[in-house]
């Protein structure tokens, strides 16, 4: 179950009243920070823009690839490890904004993390230690550490043990 907290809207929609949850001038400099991370092909310079300026904690070494783009509401609710790779095109979701009610929550990406190209992460997502997710998965669900996930939906393929064990028959 993915740790969420929700509010409830009266009313239109609740992306319709965005600027009720979260300030327009936040919303422009997120996204004119995002747009140039996005295309920075430094990744030093790509991570102290998020640590900088999205308040997002990032370890060191960690690598976003080109396209990824991290939560333009509440980009201060993720956080990633150190050693991590994020793979092209990927999408980290912190908010989600649905008809009657909006819901925020922490997204956590252990270190030493592997995620494939044009992956989804909902938000209150916990990725453990050591996990790899393939791509084009949706993560809709926690990923035990040291574990091999992959799909949509999402589904585990390889235990920690199962993975160890594969590496020992190399």
């Amino acid at each position: 179950m993915r740790k969420t907290k929700r509010y409830p809207v009266k009313g239109s929609n609740s992306l319709w009243q965005i600027y009720r949850t979260v300030p327009f001038w936040k919303v422009v400099k997120n996204v004119i920070v995002i747009f140039i991370a996005r295309y920075m092909p430094f990744l030093s310079v790509k991570n102290w823009l998020y640590r900088t300026f999205l308040r997002m904690r990032v370890g060191k070494k960690t690598a976003f690839a080109l396209m990824v783009v991290p939560d333009i509401m509440f980009p201060e609710k993720i956080s990633v490890g150190s050693n991590t790779i994020i793979g092209y095109n990927s999408t980290i979701l912190a908010h989600e904004y649905l008809i009657d009610e909006y819901r925020l929550g922490e997204v956590k990406i252990g270190s030493h993390v592997m995620i494939g190209a044009n992956t989804t992460i909902l938000p209150g997502v916990t990725i453990g230690d050591g996990a790899i997710i393939s791509a084009a998965t949706l993560v809709h669900k926690d990923v035990p550490a040291g574990s091999f996930v992959g799909g949509n939906p999402m589904q585990l393929i390889y235990t920690k043990e199962e993975m160890e064990a594969r590496q020992k028959n190399k």
